[in-house]
C-alpha cells in the first residue's frame, strides 16, 4: 500500500499538519466525529493512520487507538506527537492484531491506497468483534473516474466536470502540493459488493457537504463533491 508514500511523506506532513487539509477539516472531520459519538468504544484501529491525526482525535475522546500505516516515516512521525500512543507499521491486507479484538476500525480516505482491497476488507471484518463498526471515509468513485479531465473550462467561461471510464478500475496518479501517489479508481459497486459479500450490514451512508465555510471552492465541491461516507456493522 506505499503507492508512492515513502517518498511523499515529508510533503503529506507539510500539507496535513497540525489541523489537516481543506477536505478533512471542512468536509469530513466533523460528520466522522459524530458517528464515533453514536457508540460508546473500548477499542479502534485505525486503517492507514498516516501521521496519526485521526488516532489523536479519537484518543481525545476517550477511544484508545492502534494506528497502522505501511510508510514508516509516517508512523515515526505520529510516534514523535504522541509518543503515548500506539502505532505500527504494517499493511491493512496483514493486520498484526487479533481477531475480534476491536469495536471500531476506521479507514478514513484510505481504502483508495489498498492494492488488496478483498484482503483488507476480510482483514478488517476479522479483528472486528460482533456488533463492531466499521467506518469509512472515501473518496467519490465518479471523482476518482474524473483523473485526469476533472474541471475544465468550456468555451463560454463555465466550467465542468469530466469523468470517463467509470467502470473500469484501474490505479491513477494523482499529485498536488508536493505530494505523487498511485490511488485506485473503482467503481461504488466494487466496494459495496466486498463489503456485503464480506458479511458486513450498511448503517450509515452520507454524503457531507462542507462545514463552516462558503467559497468558491466549497461552491465547485457542491456541484462535484469528493467524499462519501459508509458505516457497516459486522454482524
Amino acid at each position: 500500500m506505499s503507492q508512492g508514500w515513502d517518498t511523499s511523506a515529508q510533503a503529506w506532513i507539510n500539507t496535513v499538519g497540525e489541523f489537516g487539509d481543506w477536505g478533512r477539516r471542512y468536509v469530513l472531520d466533523s460528520p466522522m466525529l459524530a458517528r464515533v459519538a453514536q457508540c460508546q468504544y473500548q477499542q479502534a484501529l485505525d486503517l492507514g493512520c498516516g501521521e496519526g491525526r485521526f488516532c489523536r482525535m479519537l484518543a481525545e475522546r476517550g477511544i484508545p487507538t492502534i494506528g497502522i500505516d505501511p510508510t514508516a516515516a509516517l508512523i515515526d512521525h505520529a510516534i514523535r506527537l504522541d509518543p503515548t500512543g500506539d502505532y505500527r507499521v504494517a499493511q491493512a491486507e496483514a493486520l498484526p492484531i487479533d481477531s475480534a479484538s476491536m469495536d471500531l476500525v476506521v479507514a478514513y480516505l484510505s481504502l483508495i491506497d489498498i492494492d488488496d482491497l478483498p484482503r483488507a476488507i476480510l482483514e478488517a471484518h476479522r479483528v472486528l468483534r460482533p456488533e463492531g463498526r466499521f467506518l469509512i471515509a472515501n473518496s467519490q468513485s465518479f471523482n476518482t473516474a474524473a483523473t485526469p479531465q476533472g474541471w475544465t473550462y468550456e468555451t463560454d467561461g463555465s466550467r465542468r466536470f469530466c469523468i470517463d471510464n467509470y467502470l473500469t478500475e484501474r490505479k491513477i496518479d494523482v499529485a498536488w502540493n508536493g505530494i505523487r501517489v498511485h490511488n485506485w479508481h473503482r467503481p461504488l459497486q466494487v466496494y459495496m459488493q466486498l463489503l456485503l459479500n464480506t458479511g458486513f450490514t450498511l448503517c450509515h451512508f452520507s454524503e457531507p457537504e462542507p462545514i463552516g465555510i462558503d467559497d468558491a471552492k466549497a461552491d465547485r465541491y457542491r456541484r462535484a463533491p469528493n467524499f462519501l461516507m459508509m458505516e457497516w456493522k459486522k454482524a
